[in-house]
């Protein structure tokens, strides 16, 4: 029986579309195996790696971060390729099917990690090609998956994008908390194998998920190359990228390079202060969970508390949040500064506050990264959703290697006593200042900042109608 066709539109309907839940699905257990995989791998490299003779090959901590951060830079520049593979040649649906196979690869290598030295193999060689795989993998699908969301939806239920996007964020963090906090006692309890093994288990899970829904999505054809770059250089395309090309390569890099910093330079900071806290002894790699948790309740405290509220007495618009994030992001940074202060004064500072920068710091998040999906997507002309947002993850790429070299930086140029000139609380009030001049700097630009509003489904004459950045609108 031939398999029937699938959706290449939206249904007209105000109800929510029918391939939402599969994503939502596919979304929980692919950010599994992805947070649960980076959420290690520093104190992987510092406390686990092993040489072909099964000797300590451990990284030193800038060595560490620098890795760290390459792949995650790695994994966020793929996406710009990835949105062109999916816009021109295969679509998203079977973009992000396919290139979840090279994702499954990756886990693999990463898996066999604890066998290396047994075949007189370094365990570095597996782990560089493990995070390879998983960087072309799982960046590639990103631009697709947003965007897919996205797609499913037309003009009648367009009101219900913001919500879904909210849910999808939401979704994202369900599964980035519950592998923060088992994925590290994996690999305390057990050994690598395990710890990155389920991570690769759930990989498979969420590819299966997302196949299961392919008959309910709505499914965007690629335009072809002609289509694609006629529409890209149009009149909107070549507005969309002029606006948003300084938000998404110039500021939206600066709240990256400090906020995935949590998963490198929080982590090696945690290992110097008393992790006994609310009855629970953590694992230094563990107090990463904090942040999903608070993903958690923070968005629907800003959705329906704290936006409400402060809609009462100024407009709140996208512009206005991103730049609020920013400012937020620095104060962060600046208690990292202060607990590192404590800690050259030889003091063991309580994980409670670092726990108190994750809240600031995920506040940031709602404001910066969450808006700037959203505004990613309804900013781009319709054949152009995935590249901007491979644009958009392109500027998390960027912050990311911003970071790796500054600490490969640090330390090629460390003195005879293996000091860096950014040694203890002068690397964080480095990034904090960083962020709090770039927050002064978008300030400046969003004042200037003109956009248009796109939605599939839409008619072109709708499309032109709808600009909701004019003036003060977008701000």
């Amino acid at each position: 029986m031939a398999d029937k066709p699938y959706l290449t539109s939206p249904l007209p309907s105000t109800k929510m579309p029918r391939g939402i839940p599969f994503i939502i699905g596919n979304e929980v257990a692919e950010r599994f195996s992805f947070y649960g995989m980076k959420g290690i791998l520093v104190i992987f490299m510092t406390k686990y790696m092993l040489d072909a003779t099964g000797n300590d090959a451990f990284l030193n901590d800038e060595q560490a971060k620098s890795v760290y951060h390459l792949f995650t830079g790695a994994a966020y520049f793929f996406p710009l390729l990835g949105a062109i593979v999916a816009d021109v040649f295969l679509g998203k649906y079977r973009t992000i099917l396919f290139l979840s196979l090279l994702y499954c690869i990756g886990h693999g290598c990463l898996a066999v990690m604890d066998i290396a030295p047994s075949m007189n193999m370094p365990m570095s060689i597996w782990l560089y090609a493990g995070l390879a795989f998983i960087a072309v993998g799982a960046g590639a699908i990103k631009p697709c998956v947003s965007a897919h969301v996205g797609d499913q939806f037309g003009d009648k239920n367009k009101h219900l994008i913001s919500q879904v996007f909210s849910w999808f964020y939401f979704s994202i963090n369900v599964g980035a908390a519950a592998s923060s906090f088992l994925t590290p006692l994996f690999l305390e309890l057990v050994g690598p194998w395990l710890a990155f093994g389920v991570p690769g288990v759930l990989m498979a899970l969420a590819t299966f998920v997302f196949w299961l829904g392919r008959h309910r999505f709505i499914h965007i054809q690629p335009s072809g190359s002609k289509k694609f770059f006629s529409e890209t250089f149009s009149a909107d395309g070549k507005r969309a990228l002029l606006n948003l090309s300084p938000l998404f390569l110039i500021f939206i890099p600066v709240f990256w390079a400090l906020f995935d910093q949590t998963g490198s330079a929080w982590v090696l900071q945690a290992q110097h202060m008393d992790r006994q806290f609310l009855g629970v002894h953590w694992l230094e790699s563990q107090v990463q969970m904090v942040n999903p948790i608070l993903i958690l309740v923070l968005i629907p405290t800003f959705a329906y508390v704290v936006y409400p509220l402060v809609g009462k007495f100024v407009k709140v618009t996208p512009l206005r949040k991103i730049g609020a994030g920013l400012f937020m992001t620095t104060a962060a940074f600046s208690i990292s500064g202060l607990i590192e202060i404590s800690i050259q004064n030889g003091n063991q500072p309580n994980i409670a506050w670092q726990f108190l920068a994750y809240l600031v710091l995920t506040a940031g998040e709602v404001l910066v990264s969450i808006t700037s999906l959203e505004f990613a997507y309804t900013q781009a002309p319709k054949r152009m959703k995935s590249f901007i947002m491979g644009v958009y993850f392109l500027g998390v790429s960027l912050g990311n290697f911003f970071t790796a070299g500054v600490n490969l930086i640090l330390d090629v140029f460390k003195d005879s006593e293996g000091n860096s000139f950014l040694e203890g609380d002068k690397y964080y009030w480095f990034f904090t200042g960083l962020v709090f001049i770039t927050a002064i700097a978008f300030i400046i630009f969003s004042q200037f900042y003109r956009g248009k509003a796109f939605v599939q489904g839409e008619s072109d004459e709708a499309d032109s109608a709808e600009a909701i950045a004019e003036a003060p609108d977008a701000r």
